[in-house]
């Protein structure tokens, strides 16, 4: 096995064949190599692993068709993206082509960079772009997870584990170390060593430790503000989230008196887990008094016909099903109830759903009449 033997230039080192005597820095090198292995392995089959799922052992979720097509995880995590995430979820989902690309483009990032590490070709490179996944996974899916926030911990473990290879680099049976081997003069180069992983950064001892304190900085604030936000437990007592990943939760707005008598309100499934859909067993039109005027029973809301629901995206919808109105986590629609036979939606002012669990949601109801659009 090669080991490590210094250059005419100071800190810089690069790997032989035939060094003998290595020196104490130069074991510890060695060491340190060795004992980053299983991390720099570890971390590149996890990506890997969810790339070749998609590309090679379950190429349905890449198939718009297929019922595991990844923009309906990509919705479920909607409600509770953080910096933004949800916004930018919400406008791939209204481009398809943009979705596409961006699904497809994503996971073979994710194939080509767990392959790089596992193999150890341009390590620091490939650390960087997994501690980029793990930020963005956190971001977008950090908040789901009943107990133990799952889907937070495991990329939260990747963030430090890619910091701690962008650093210390990873260079035993590598092929960084191949490169070096057969072009002794990347040595020299510090694009390489900062990209690579065989060799120290080229930096004089202060400067890295600013450099680790600093990249120590953002995956403490990062890993423990994230995870206070999501659940507490830091500087607070534990809670639920923002978003409760177990709770189903329907906000309902822009509810509207139809010329017809019939009712229409936007109604959004923005808290829950993505493991079952919500059933929305009645839905009522209550007065000011919050007495009902009206009542649709889950035999009323089955039979409602597809025509009644407007959804926002074309994957996870609101539909009619076997006990009431069913949707996914995400889901998103306008949808109109006809008129009641009673007449009395003029009395109406407040439109209310209940779901399987006896929880309600409501909103105010405009109950002035919306204009037929002229036609000239």
């Amino acid at each position: 096995m090669s080991i490590l033997s210094f250059t005419s230039a100071p800190g810089v080192a690069r790997l032989t064949g035939n060094a003998v005597g290595p020196t104490e820095a130069q074991r510890m090198w060695r060491t340190a190599a060795l004992a980053l292995l299983s991390v720099r392995v570890i971390q590149g089959f996890i990506y890997w692993g969810g790339g070749s799922r998609r590309f090679i052992y379950s190429p349905e979720k890449l198939n718009p068709d297929a019922p595991t097509w990844m923009a309906n995880k990509f919705q479920t995590a909607m409600p509770g993206a953080l910096f933004g995430t949800d916004h930018l979820i919400s406008f791939m989902l209204h481009h398809f082509w943009l979705l596409y690309a961006g699904v497809i483009l994503f996971s073979a990032a994710e194939l080509i960079v767990g392959a790089m590490l596992m193999a150890g070709a341009l390590t620091r490179a490939a650390a960087l772009a997994s501690m980029g996944f793990s930020v963005l996974l956190m971001a977008m899916f950090g908040w789901q997870g009943a107990t133990c926030i799952d889907e937070w911990t495991m990329a939260a473990c990747n963030l430090a584990m890619g910091a701690t290879l962008l650093l210390g680099g990873g260079g035993a049976y590598a092929i960084d170390n191949v490169l070096i081997r057969r072009n002794p003069a990347l040595a020299e180069k510090a694009w390489f060593r900062w990209m690579a992983g065989s060799l120290p950064l080229p930096l004089p001892d202060i400067a890295f430790r600013n450099v680790a304190l600093a990249v120590l900085g953002f995956v403490l604030v990062f890993d423990v503000g994230t995870y206070s936000y999501y659940r507490g437990s830091v500087v607070t007592p534990f809670h639920g989230g923002p978003v409760s990943p177990t709770k189903h939760h329907l906000t309902l707005s822009d509810a509207r008196l139809l010329p017809d008598g019939s009712v229409r309100f936007h109604v959004y499934l923005d808290a829950g887990t993505p493991e079952a859909p919500v059933h929305v067993v009645a839905a009522d039109l209550l007065d000011a008094d919050n007495r009902p005027v009206a009542h649709y029973d889950a035999a009323a809301l089955s039979a409602l016909p597809k025509a009644a629901f407007a959804n926002d995206y074309a994957y996870n919808k609101f539909a009619p099903g076997p006990f009431g109105i069913r949707a996914p986590m995400g889901a998103a629609a306008s949808v109109t109830l006809p008129a009641p036979g009673s007449g009395a939606t003029a009395q109406a002012k407040l439109v209310r759903l209940t779901d399987v669990d006896g929880r309600t949601f409501s909103t105010r109801l405009d109950n002035r009449p919306e204009r037929e659009p002229k036609t000239s």
